[in-house]
């Protein structure tokens, strides 16, 4: 995230051990606790260390560690530095705001299409490794049409947008656990065949998405957090293609359930970091 302000407005660089902030889901979570607090400058992210560094003004350090605190990641501050030193690392400006709209457009024309077609599909073959996955598309056309919102709001109408997301989230979540519970129940003949078709035209869109979204992958929060995004939503069709080789070996409908659990768990835990978020 990169504000407007000059660098040299940038007064302090803080250094945030997150020990449970291993994945990009985390991440976006971060960003939208963060962004668009006035004191907030720009954000880096090492998940592979597990740290946070934040540029923010003067004194503010313990501002921002108050944000972190209720995601739950445990965030610790470990130290600030000032002066010449605070500015090492400091991200570049992000694209214009009319390019990274046109680009969020398109991702948003994208999701919406395969949400669709991965909701009919998934029912159609009884596999609740694709429902999910479509409910996961949708979550994601909602995090982009957020993005869109975005764009020259308030941090207060960013919230409440967020949490609107955030409870609709939860619902589609709730929804996939219900169909695989109800599948697992009464059974499920998921076809492995279409799966792997389907998950496959998935893959296909969101590496898409990944492309397009790298582009302004160093941008502000919101484009940043459209490109985690988009990351995970390729690792989520990898796991129904693979799902989907398992049926096919095994002839049982349990990786399809397993795949569809794991999706509808990872929407869920999201959404409820969404909603720790606070003004």
């Amino acid at each position: 995230m990169k504000s407007d302000n000059n660098p040299s407005d940038i007064t302090d660089r803080s250094e945030f051990k997150v020990p449970r902030m291993d994945c990009p889901s985390e991440e976006r979570t971060v960003r939208m606790a963060l962004e668009g607090l006035p004191m907030v400058r720009a954000l880096t992210f090492n998940l592979p260390e597990r740290r946070l560094t934040v540029w923010h003004a003067r004194d503010t350090a313990s501002e921002v560690a108050g944000r972190l605190e209720p995601l739950g990641l445990g965030a610790q501050l470990v130290e600030t530095h000032r002066g010449a030193a605070a500015d090492e690392g400091l991200p570049e400006a992000g694209d214009d705001p009319g390019t990274e709209a046109r680009t969020l457009w398109v991702l948003l024309t994208i999701n919406g299409i395969m949400f669709v077609a991965e909701l009919v599909a998934g029912w159609l073959v009884q596999s609740t490794g694709l429902i999910a996955d479509s409910l996961d598309m949708l979550a994601d056309a909602m995090v982009y049409g957020l993005s869109l919102y975005a764009v020259g709001r308030a941090a207060t109408h960013k919230l409440r947008a967020a949490h609107l997301s955030g409870y609709l989230q939860i619902a589609l979540a709730l929804g996939a656990l219900f169909e695989v519970g109800r599948r697992f129940l009464f059974g499920s003949e998921p076809e492995p065949n279409w799966m792997l078709g389907v998950a496959t035209l998935a893959l296909a869109a969101n590496v898409t998405c990944l492309l397009l979204i790298s582009r302004h992958r160093k941008g502000g929060a919101h484009m940043k957090a459209s490109y985690i995004f988009s990351t995970n939503d390729v690792l989520a069709n990898l796991g129904v293609i693979a799902a989907g080789i398992l049926v096919a070996l095994t002839k049982s409908p349990y990786p399809d359930l397993l795949v569809g659990l794991g999706i509808a768990v990872l929407v869920l835990s999201g959404a409820v970091r969404i909603l720790r978020l606070r003004a």
